[in-house]
Formats: structure tokens, C-alpha cells, sequence
């Protein structure tokens, strides 16, 4: 489950519309070099005329490389260089394309995606790329498109079905939406994320005791995978505070912004893909007193500190 990894290698959120680049890496032969290894890349590049073609692959493989350790302002340069050099290899164009999606300009990610498509037609990471692309630009049906055809190819891949289940869910399919979470789950037992999505679906829905019994199932699977789980931990404080239970939602509110103070903020949780009755339960809680101070000491707290920003 080599995108699953990822996700922990990197520290982000398991589910939030990744690029796939890490299987295209793996097309161009980059493998996981060593911490230090990007000193290794030379800063000035020595174009060869006489095998461009060959140069490009050799640019977008640096590209690669670069971008695993995100040293995307050096990535991307040699990326461009590489279509230049080489537009009509599927490996420059997916490796440019995905580096458009890290650095959120979605439009020219698909743009070169779609090129790398046209060139490799059997590459399931393309598509899956392509479909987070397209949701991150809250185009969902082409989203879904996209990622079934990328299924049709790899249909085990957790992190793709994964991302089929949030476009059905921000296209408001709920129950394909709760199919395709569930299909995460059967497939990877500690994908603890397609659990808690389930909750949200079902928050949205009104059926507040099931989205009770799946955060506090997520919670149980975070567990087992040495996660925190803060974002299902707010939810189910959220839920519990709502339906009155004042003291354990206030005290697991507190617990789950220790973890991680930015699901303090809407906007990180509209980010997470909460739905309006959630959020706008979560202002009720966040407005209690020693909340507000806690999130204000957060918030005094990050402008203080550098904080290394997530791909």
C-alpha cells in the first residue's frame, strides 16, 4: 500500500486529496533516496543535443527526487525543462502535472495530466492524479470518472477508492459515498479515515448515533495504528456535546485540540470535508469559554512558531 505509506512519510492527512506522484517516482525509477540525497542533484543542468529525449526522462527523474523532499522551487523548473525536451514521453508531463497538483494550480495539472493520459493509457496513478485534480477544482463527476477509470486498472488501491468516496460525497451520493468508504475499510483494516467519513456522512444525514458509533470505531482503528485520531475525537466531542453530554464533549474537545489545534479553525475543518450540521454544532462547542482561551493560545502559540507547511 505504497500510497497509504506515503501519507505517514509525510505527515498529512490520509485522505486529502494526494497527489499520486509517488507511483509516478516509482514508473521513472526514483525509489526513496536517503535524507541527505537531494545534495547529491546538481543545481545547474548541461543540456546533451544530441539525445534530448533521454535528458528530458534524466530532468524529470531530478524533478522527482527534488519534489520527494519538497524542494518543489527547484523541482519544478526542471520539470518544465523535461516537456520541453521530451513532450512526448507520458513520464515528464505525469511528473510536471503532479507537481502543478502539490502546488495547487489545478487547471495546469490537469492540463498535463491529461497529456500524460493520452500517452500512457494503462497508468492507474495518472488517473487517480487527475482525479484529485478534478476534485480539488470541485468538479466532481469528472473526479469520479477519472478514478473508476484509474480503478478499472488498480482496483484494490484503498486511497483512490478512498477519494472516490469523498466525491460522492461532496456531490452529496451519500450512500455511494458510504459504499466506497466501506470498500476502504474491508480492504484496509486501519484506514481509520474512511471510518470517520462514514460519521460525517451520516451527521449530515441526521443519524447522529451512527455517526456516534463510527468516530468511536475510527478512534479504536486510529489506535491500533499508533494515530491520535484528533479529527474523529473532535467529532465525536462535538456530537456528544450537542446531544447534551456537556462535560465528556467539552473534556474530549479539549483532548483533541491539544492534538492538533488547526480543527480549531472552520475552514481547516471545511478543508476535512465537514459538513455545514457539523460545523455548525463545532461554533456552539468552540464558543464555551475555556475553548475560546485554549484556541487563542493556539493561535498566539503558531504566529509564534515556524510552521513547516503540510504538501
Amino acid at each position: 500500500m505504497i500510497l497509504v505509506k506515503l501519507t505517514k512519510v509525510l505527515g498529512i492527512n490520509p485522505v486529502r486529496y494526494r497527489s499520486y506522484l509517488t507511483s509516478i517516482f516509482i514508473a521513472l525509477g526514483c525509489g526513496v533516496m536517503p535524507v541527505n540525497a537531494q545534495a547529491l542533484v546538481p543545481h545547474t543542468v548541461k543540456l546533451n543535443f544530441s539525445n534530448l529525449e533521454q535528458q528530458g526522462l534524466a530532468l524529470a527523474r531530478d524533478a522527482a527526487q527534488l519534489a520527494q523532499f519538497e524542494q518543489y522551487d527547484l523541482a519544478l523548473p526542471r520539470a518544465r525543462l523535461a516537456v520541453q525536451l521530451a513532450p512526448q514521453t507520458y513520464q515528464t508531463q505525469a511528473v510536471l502535472g503532479s507537481l502543478y497538483l502539490r502546488k495547487e494550480d489545478y487547471t495546469k495539472a490537469i492540463a498535463n495530466l491529461t497529456t500524460a493520459h493520452n500517452l500512457k493509457k494503462d497508468n492507474p496513478a495518472i488517473l487517480f492524479s487527475l482525479g484529485s485534480a478534478y476534485l480539488r477544482k470541485s468538479d466532481y463527476n469528472s473526479a469520479i470518472q477519472k478514478i473508476k477509470q484509474g480503478l478499472a486498472i488498480a482496483p484494490k488501491e484503498p486511497t483512490a477508492i478512498f477519494d472516490l468516496g469523498n466525491a460522492y460525497y461532496l456531490a452529496k451520493r451519500y450512500d455511494e459515498a458510504i459504499a466506497e468508504f466501506t470498500r476502504v475499510v474491508e480492504i484496509e483494516k486501519k484506514f481509520w479515515a474512511a471510518t470517520n467519513n462514514i460519521g460525517l456522512v451520516e451527521y449530515e444525514r441526521g443519524n447522529v448515533d451512527k455517526a456516534i458509533e463510527f468516530w468511536e470505531t475510527a478512534i479504536t482503528q486510529a489506535a491500533a495504528a499508533d494515530d491520535k485520531a484528533a479529527e474523529a475525537k473532535l467529532a465525536l466531542a462535538v456530537a456528544l456535546y450537542t446531544k447534551g453530554d456537556l462535560t465528556k464533549g467539552l473534556k474530549m474537545s479539549e483532548d483533541a485540540l491539544k492534538i492538533d489545534p488547526r480543527y480549531g479553525r472552520v475552514d481547516f475543518l471545511k478543508e476535512n470535508l465537514w459538513g455545514e450540521k457539523l460545523i455548525t454544532d463545532a461554533r456552539a462547542v468552540f464558543q464555551n469559554p475555556s475553548l475560546k482561551e485554549l484556541l487563542q493560545q493556539s493561535e498566539l502559540s503558531t504566529k509564534r512558531t515556524p510552521q513547516r507547511r503540510s504538501p
